[in-house]
């Protein structure tokens, strides 16, 4: 006898969508949406659908497993348990306990994941990351300008004149915001799109932009000059409620808009319509991740920021500069639960060069790493570099439920379950602000455990079991205390299976910022805390013409790395029925003066790596540009962060992913 219950995606994604989950003699059979989910409604993506083969999969990892003389041997939970706990205790002994080095990433969201935090702050506290591979430099760019990186709420489109949606394709990555740009198209709201790529968001649109990759801050300056050249740019938000206009003035004035358009390969007359479109208000910007993955990405959302306060779009109906929405994720309590004062010692590395500072780490070296929620050999920029550290310390501890590439060459593997094994809660900060409940709904196949299970196995070792000492249901309700007082209880979720958290529909409608300032600063006081200028800037990539002549005539070709269609980053490759090839997407131009075409095998490199696929023409791409898409696995031909470079943003919390040129040959 099957039943049908409600579930949660796991996946983190900006959709975050309510499952309705058949199961039949204790096994997942069918995922399909929750029609009754007030923002998703009874629609998912491939990627979820996916999840049920994800958690049948003859390949999933059931044992725990110890690399032994370089072949991996079955062993029992309370060997692998004793055995790293009792290194733990021995590197903390002998190095001090910033020698383990915790590599995390959010591959899945779950509220219950975050307890690896408490673990190793108990344990007297390790190496740490900080910034993100994805969103890093957009959030602190939001933060220098608003104090915050807060959206609007989805159905605020509909109050909207124009929606412009800059360097993000929501068909692939954002199917409900899709379908309702489909509805406000239907009512007459204008879409625009501004990307290198004409991708399927592009095709619904009432007018598509090409731009130069990288060059969207330009683009931004371009269209602000033209606004302030014709007189029509918001005076009376600018007057009371920003900071440091003078300075953008000054910026603007040091450049020619034909001079931006050369730059950016964007036409004036388009900057200037685009000016026009701003100053008829009510105009929202829905930013995409790609164009701050660069050494400028942070200046680069800083312009765009300016241009949509400029143009009076803050704090108004229909309006916004939407990049993320953490005010979802700071409802919660995480941090009480973190224990950071139990954290003795701390040291942090950058996550886009966490190899490079394994590898150069003294004073400790880094003598353990242990993984958690990502698969770093595949998904960390120079891919090269980052297998050398990783196999180069003495133990690589990582928490898997596949074969990945980075559990290859662990020296422990522990087996852990999937979102239908366990109980959880899931939210996503990105996009709606409704929070899902997750039941267990099926038994873990084999000897899979939770991370929960592994952390209170771990801790009870160590000596501070007792403060993980509770249950299952006590964690979920500890993470939702601070939303008692609004009658958002554990079992008003469990009733409900969806609940809508208390957030600002509209940010900003009060004109109060959270600056030093209290408005909106063009010039930000909390980059001058950080030892910047604050300034905005007219900055364009690390790898250009603009700013290496001589790498960019060796390497002519600007490389994305986009997010693939059907798999969440690197987790469903192996899933696949189908043989898998590498997909090179090259632009009209590139094929047409190297002879390419469509099927063709080539080969694309740089100085940090090479890739080979075969290629795919792209229709109305931007000159010189070629797309690969991230997260396939090194057996199938990947990955392409064989290519991509570890450096950081300019405001040091970014990766600089897309900050990358490479050259192209055809092999047959």
């Amino acid at each position: 006898m099957s039943k049908v219950l409600k579930s949660a995606c796991p996946l983190n994604c900006w959709d975050s969508c309510g499952f309705q989950v058949t199961i039949e003699n204790d096994k997942v059979v069918k995922v399909e949406g929750d029609p009754s989910h007030p923002i998703t409604q009874g629609k998912i993506c491939g990627r979820g659908r996916m999840l049920e083969t994800r958690t049948n999969s003859s390949q999933r990892l059931l044992n725990p497993l110890k690399k032994v003389n370089g072949k991996f041997e079955q062993i029992s939970w309370e060997q692998a348990l004793d055995e790293i706990a009792v290194k733990l205790k021995d590197i903390k002994e002998k190095y001090g306990s910033t020698a383990v080095l915790h590599s995390h990433d959010y591959a899945n969201n779950g509220i219950l994941k975050n307890l690896d935090r408490r673990f190793f702050n108990c344990y007297g506290g390790v190496t740490e990351l900080y910034g993100s591979l994805c969103w890093g430099a957009g959030i602190e760019a939001q933060k220098w300008d608003f104090g915050n990186a807060y959206s609007h709420e989805p159905n605020d489109i509909f109050h909207s004149k124009n929606i412009v949606i800059w360097g993000r394709n929501v068909a692939r990555t954002n199917m409900h915001f899709y379908e309702k740009l489909l509805e406000a198209k239907k009512r007459g709201v204008k879409i625009y799109v501004i990307d290198p790529l004409f991708n399927a968001t592009a095709k619904i649109a009432d007018e598509y932009i090409t731009v130069k990759p990288g060059m969207d801050g330009l683009v931004a300056a371009g269209i602000l000059k033209e606004m302030i050249r014709l007189g029509i740019e918001d005076n009376e938000f600018i007057d009371h409620f920003t900071h440091g206009f003078a300075d953008l003035l000054q910026l603007l004035d040091s450049i020619s808009v034909e001079k931006l358009s050369e730059m950016t390969e964007v036409p004036v007359e388009v900057m200037g319509r685009l000016a026009r479109i701003y100053a008829e208000k009510p105009t929202s910007t829905f930013m995409g991740l790609g164009l701050q993955r660069y050494k400028n990405g942070g200046n680069t959302i800083r312009l765009l920021n300016a241009l949509v306060a400029v143009s009076g779009n803050i704090g108004i109906a229909g309006g916004g500069a939407n990049y993320a929405n953490l005010q979802v994720g700071q409802s919660f309590g995480g941090e009480e639960i973190a224990l950071n004062s139990r954290k003795e010692f701390h040291r942090q590395f950058p996550i886009m060069e966490q190899a490079e500072e394994i590898l150069a780490a003294v004073d400790p070296e880094i003598k353990m790493i242990i993984v958690t929620c990502g698969n770093p050999l595949t998904q960390v920029p120079d891919s090269n570099v980052v297998e050398k550290a990783f196999s180069s310390v003495d133990t690589l501890v990582v928490i898997e439920q596949f074969m990945t590439d980075t559990a290859k060459v662990a020296d422990y593997v522990l087996p852990s379950t999937t979102v239908f094994e366990e109980e959880d809660f899931y939210y996503s900060s990105m996009y709606h602000h409704y929070i899902n409940y997750g039941p267990k709904l099926v038994s873990p196949p084999g000897e899979t455990k939770s991370d929960l299970w592994i952390w209170t196995q771990l801790a009870a070792r160590l000596g501070f079991g007792e403060d993980f000492h509770f249950a299952r249901e006590q964690w979920l309700k500890m993470y939702l205390k601070p939303l008692e007082v609004k009658g958002l209880t554990l079992e008003k979720l469990k009733e409900r299976h969806t609940l809508e958290l208390p957030v600002a529909y509209i940010p900003w409608q009060d004109r109060k910022f959270m600056t030093a300032s209290g408005k909106f600063e063009f010039t930000s006081s909390l980059g001058q805390l950080k030892g910047d200028s604050g300034l905005l800037k007219l900055s364009v990539p690390e790898e250009s013409r603009w700013n290496n002549p001589d790498l960019a005539k060796k390497y002519p070709y600007s490389l994305l790395t986009i997010h693939p269609l059907r798999s969440n980053h690197s987790q469903n490759y192996q899933l696949f029925s189908s043989k898998l090839q590498v997909k090179v997407e090259i632009a009209e131009n590139i094929a047409g003066s190297l002879h390419v075409h469509e099927g063709d095998f080539v080969r694309v490199w740089n100085d940090r790596g090479e890739v080979k696929g075969y290629a795919s023409i792209l229709q109305k791409a931007h000159p010189n540009t070629i797309n690969i898409d991230e997260g396939i696995w090194r057996q199938f031909g990947g990955p392409v962060n064989n290519l991509t470079s570890s450096g950081k943003s300019d405001n040091g919390l970014g990766s600089a992913l897309y900050d990358c040129l490479v050259n192209l040959e055809k092999i047959y």
